[in-house]
């Protein structure tokens, strides 16, 4: 592995839509295909972030699946000897890592992170037995504030950190985390010798990757919030496994305004703005629509474009070869131990662990 490394994934989690298509895994499949030939391009299905949150665990082993299959659907060039798909949990050096970086983190680090101050806050439906309850009077509540879910960055550095990974992209909610695995990093290094490799700053990360990372498509019934894969009704996302028919239908029915003039404003048509950037991503032309006062023409104009897409991609994931499929990742999970492996052995040597 002589090659700077590139390491990205996405949790499988729920079904997955196409903010997530656009935002992650679109620029995935393109770096794993323009850029192999230059750097180590490591994709990986973080199954062992899944209980972050709370997961209906009798579905979670197909999501997982689901995820690969639809990776190599999308494109990702798994033939090539530089690109590298497998599941986190295969690697049991992701575990001990993270329990290791975990006895230098501060409690203090932790608490400040963003992402667990927000996400241990919001309201949350419970969809299985085992989700931690808390309680309101009488009145038992679910909850998603785990000890997983305040301990995610430090799982996250083991990720990047087992692999020497050099670039990482991550969207805006991220950049906290990757600051700390730096940080630990560092920590580290200062204290036993240069174990570990810390990966390049946010900044380095940006003119490699762009800065466009973040990108997030709107919620079709309620544009004020983003697409989410976790949304209940589901009415406003259009999820990589609807049917052109039922994308059809969101589309149709996506939340516009009474202005009766197309233009491009988030602030005052955040709807019908929405519909512009989801038209340009999927290779329409929104400068055509800009200034005409009916809406139905655009929505039928991003309905053909995405049924078009949508029919593509299903057609080609129900073309994956499985067996080929589980082949390249049990290939791929046998070398990427190897090498978390030898990382994992220094570290457990320089700090006293191995002789």
């Amino acid at each position: 592995m002589n090659k700077d490394i590139v390491l990205t994934g996405l949790r499988a989690n729920n079904a997955l839509h196409i903010g997530n298509y656009l935002g992650a895994l679109l620029p995935m499949i393109d770096m794993a295909r323009e850029k192999s030939d230059q750097y180590q391009i490591n994709v990986f299905v973080p199954d062992l972030h899944s209980f972050t949150t709370p997961v209906d665990h009798s579905t979670l082993q197909a999501g997982i699946m689901n995820t690969v299959r639809l990776y190599v659907a999308l494109g990702l060039p798994i033939e090539h000897p530089d690109v590298h798909v497998y599941r986190q949990s295969y690697i049991s050096a992701h575990s001990e890592l993270m329990w290791i970086l975990g006895c230098f983190t501060g409690f203090g680090e932790m608490r400040r992170m963003t992402q667990f101050k927000e996400k241990s806050t919001q309201p949350h439906t419970a969809q299985s037995g085992d989700d931690i309850l808390t309680t309101d009077g009488d009145k038992p509540q679910a909850s998603i504030a785990s000890v997983g879910l305040f301990n995610y960055p430090i799982l996250m550095a083991a990720d990047i950190l087992l692999y020497g990974a050099t670039y990482v992209p991550v969207g805006d909610d991220q950049t906290q985390h990757l600051e700390f695995t730096r940080d630990i990093a560092q920590r580290i290094n200062n204290k036993f010798g240069d174990v570990l490799t810390v990966p390049e700053n946010v900044k380095a990360q940006h003119a490699l990757f762009g800065k466009d990372q973040g990108l997030r498509i709107r919620d079709l019934a309620n544009p004020e919030k983003k697409m989410s894969k976790s949304d209940e009704t589901g009415k406003g996302v259009i999820f990589l496994t609807d049917t052109p028919t039922i994308a059809r239908k969101k589309i149709m029915s996506a939340t516009t305004d009474s202005l009766e003039k197309i233009t491009h404003d988030f602030d005052r048509q955040p709807g019908v703005s929405n519909l512009l950037d989801v038209l340009d991503l999927f290779g329409g032309k929104s400068s055509d629509f800009i200034g005409r006062q009916q809406y139905g023409p655009l929505k039928t104009e991003v309905a053909d474009v995405v049924c078009e897409f949508l029919g593509d991609l299903q057609n080609k994931y129900e073309a994956v070869d499985m067996g080929s499929l589980s082949q390249a990742l049990e290939s791929s999970e046998a070398l990427m131990r190897t090498h978390a492996d030898k990382t994992l052995h220094s570290l457990q040597q320089a700090i006293g662990l191995r002789p």
